[in-house]
């Protein structure tokens, strides 16, 4: 059958208007660049794309618009995990409405220290009450802002019990031994890392694939190690986009939260200041920040 998500998708930022409302305008142009520049898909309203600071009807109107503005069903794969079940079911129902099977989800997240059986039995209640065999859940590990962690054996679990439906992780913790322990859980499984150093290595572990923040800028790199990994003949090519992205992502990550720093890149790159633009409690970075971005950016390009 094959791994129901694969290659290289984006962690797609939302541009935001004066009123800090989502920009589609805006929104539909990156995802064309994404599209164009090497992504295969586009992870729409997730940790990049401040899926957590926007409402239900805000959710439901981003996928809408990227829809109407010509991405497929088949190129998407929107966060749909929020805190509360309902509202989680409610929004995979909605992406299953539109034609879109495969979504990204958290678990419930703000009750912590909960056990592997309440984590189970919030997703076994979400995919029981969406009842839909065509949707395509991948699972969302990223603890270090969730608080709750996802263990091979709590997966291995669900993927026994909701075999196809659960399709894939994003990993997102950025420790190598655990996409490689999620990459030993075989099968179809897709394992799809969220860190950019990562990727070649998980890709040779026989992961699927990546969805990261740094891909709005770096796209055609990501591309690159996809298709570069296990061909000798490409191998100084692979280390130089390797090296790129490794820079880009430390450069990223300088300023705190990685979020304000891609909004400022693409500001940058595309000579668009209201790209700084965030909802609180994330803050643009300040003047002082972008000059030594700025700094830091002319040092890789050199």
């Amino acid at each position: 059958m094959g791994f129901a998500i694969s290659g290289v998708w984006s962690a797609v930022a939302t541009p935001l208007d004066e009123a800090l409302n989502p920009d589609g305008a805006k929104l539909d142009r990156q995802c064309r660049w994404l599209l164009d520049n090497g992504c295969d898909g586009l992870a729409l309203l997730g940790t990049t794309g401040e899926a957590n600071s926007f409402s239900v009807a805000e959710r439901k109107a981003i996928l809408e618009g990227v829809l109407a503005g010509g991405v497929t069903p088949e190129q998407l794969a929107p966060g749909v995990g929020v805190a509360a079940i309902p509202e989680t079911t409610e929004l995979t129902r909605h992406a299953l409405g539109l034609g879109v099977t495969r979504v990204v989800m958290l678990p419930p997240f703000y009750y912590k220290n909960v056990s592997d059986d309440g984590v189970f039995a919030s997703y076994a209640r979400i995919i029981e009450g969406v009842a839909d065999d065509r949707l395509r859940i991948v699972l969302y590990n990223f603890p270090q802002q969730s608080g709750v962690p996802l263990g091979l054996d709590l997966v291995a679990r669900l993927i026994a019990a909701y075999p196809g439906i659960v399709a894939g992780v994003k990993d997102s913790t950025g420790k190598l031994e655990n996409a490689l322990g999620f990459c030993g859980l075989g099968g179809d499984f897709a394992v799809m890392v969220g860190s950019d150093p990562l990727f070649a290595q998980v890709l040779q572990a026989g992961g699927a694939g990546c969805i990261t923040a740094v891909s709005n800028l770096c796209a055609p790199d990501l591309r690159v190690v996809y298709d570069a990994w296990n061909d000798p003949s490409r191998a100084t090519e692979l280390a130089r986009a390797q090296a790129r992205l490794e820079g880009w992502r430390e450069v990223s990550m300088a300023f705190g939260p990685q979020l304000p720093a891609i909004k400022a890149l693409l500001a940058r790159r595309d000579g668009d200041a209201g790209w700084n633009r965030l909802r609180p409690p994330l803050m643009a970075l300040t003047a002082e920040q972008r000059q030594e971005l700025d700094r830091r950016v002319r040092t890789l390009d050199a």
